[in-house]
């Protein structure tokens, strides 16, 4: 495993992170196909023994049991400061709103709330998991700022965001001597390339680092066309991420496997050893134990020049989808919520 430091920040994560949207009571949550403690446990564990030490996970992920299993076993796996934990929050309910919870209250009731699911008394990088079109940027801001500031955060990132977002919230957490945003989590993979469009630029312009989920689409970009797997067969909402693309995405993947097969080596690790001379570190999921192995191992497979050109070649512009898409910013909100409760200097 390499390493990698984390943006404008002291974490030293490995390059691979490991998603851990797959582990999780399915009972309680909203995926069907996530693995119970015995089994998440046992992949956490390899992952570690692997040189794994970045670890993804979110409030949202069945219900905090995500949090709760993963905290379990790194307590149990490995040394706290030698892992780097992440997590996320939500944007504030319709009900926090209407009672009048400020952004700033919603922060540290959520981190509250993921520090014990985790058995953790801090995170090393707290995610802000959605723009919320209907709380100022500044009281989020401010609340993470509170959190740093009370030890309980290490660093902040950012997920499913525009560049100009990220932006515009740096520019204002510089302003007013807040931390800033080290990282960004956004959609990208060989199927779904639109953060080129500003994003990777702007992040390598302000070394902000870029740790992208659905790096395999979803395992779309680790079989080859015709193989499934539970999840894909099951998982409405990558579905509706790509479904709409199949046909065009299918070429792609086609070379993934050509590439694959000359190399002697996974889909998984063609596919993931282009994104990782994208990025710093892609958030993979893993629920077995070769979904880690192969996601390693791409780590040291260097492809050619003309590899990535033939990988490229036959992208088209893909439209937004998944929360991107549900989450369209309205450019009169934004310019009535972007600078209130901001002081005025």
């Amino acid at each position: 495993m390499n390493y990698i430091k984390l943006g404008n920040s002291d974490l030293n994560v490995s390059r691979i992170c490991l998603g851990c949207m797959g582990f999780g009571n399915a009972a309680t949550g909203q995926h069907s196909w996530t693995l119970d403690e015995e089994k998440s446990r046992e992949i956490i564990k390899h992952a570690l023994d692997s040189g794994v030490n970045f670890f993804d996970t979110a409030i949202a992920y069945q219900n905090g049991t995500s949090e709760e299993f993963l905290g379990r076993a790194v307590k149990d796996f490995a040394k706290r400061d030698e892992v780097f934990i992440a997590t996320k929050f939500l944007p504030r309910s319709t009900d926090e709103i209407e009672s009048g919870v400020t952004g700033q209250q919603h922060i540290e009731n959520y981190l509250d709330k993921s520090l014990k699911h985790l058995g953790m008394d801090y995170v090393d990088l707290y995610i802000y998991h959605m723009w919320d079109y209907q709380t100022p940027i500044y009281d989020i801001l401010d609340g993470l700022n509170k959190a740093v500031k009370a030890g309980k955060v290490r660093y902040i990132g950012i997920a499913n965001c525009y560049a100009w977002q990220l932006a515009k919230a740096n520019y204002l957490a510089e302003k007013n001597n807040f931390a800033k945003f080290i990282s960004v989590q956004n959609h990208y993979n060989l199927l779904f390339r639109e953060e080129e469009r500003e994003m990777v630029n702007f992040c390598a312009e302000d070394n902000i680092a870029m740790t992208p989920y659905s790096a395999l689409a979803s395992g779309r970009l680790s079989r080859k066309l015709g193989e499934t797997s539970k999840r894909m067969q099951e998982d409405s909402y990558a579905k509706f991420k790509y479904d709409a693309t199949a046909e065009i995405d299918s070429k792609i993947i086609n070379r993934v496997d050509e590439l694959a097969t000359k190399y002697g080596v996974t889909m998984t690790e063609i596919s993931l050893a282009w994104l990782l001379t994208k990025v710093d570190s892609p958030v993979v999921g893993a629920t077995k134990f070769h979904h880690i192995d192969g996601a390693v191992k791409s780590v040291d497979l260097q492809l050619s020049a003309e590899d990535i050109a033939y990988l490229e070649e036959l992208y088209t512009p893909h439209a937004l989808v998944g929360v991107m898409a549900q989450n369209k910013p309205n450019a009169n909100k934004n310019s009535q919520v972007w600078m209130k409760n901001a002081p005025k200097n």
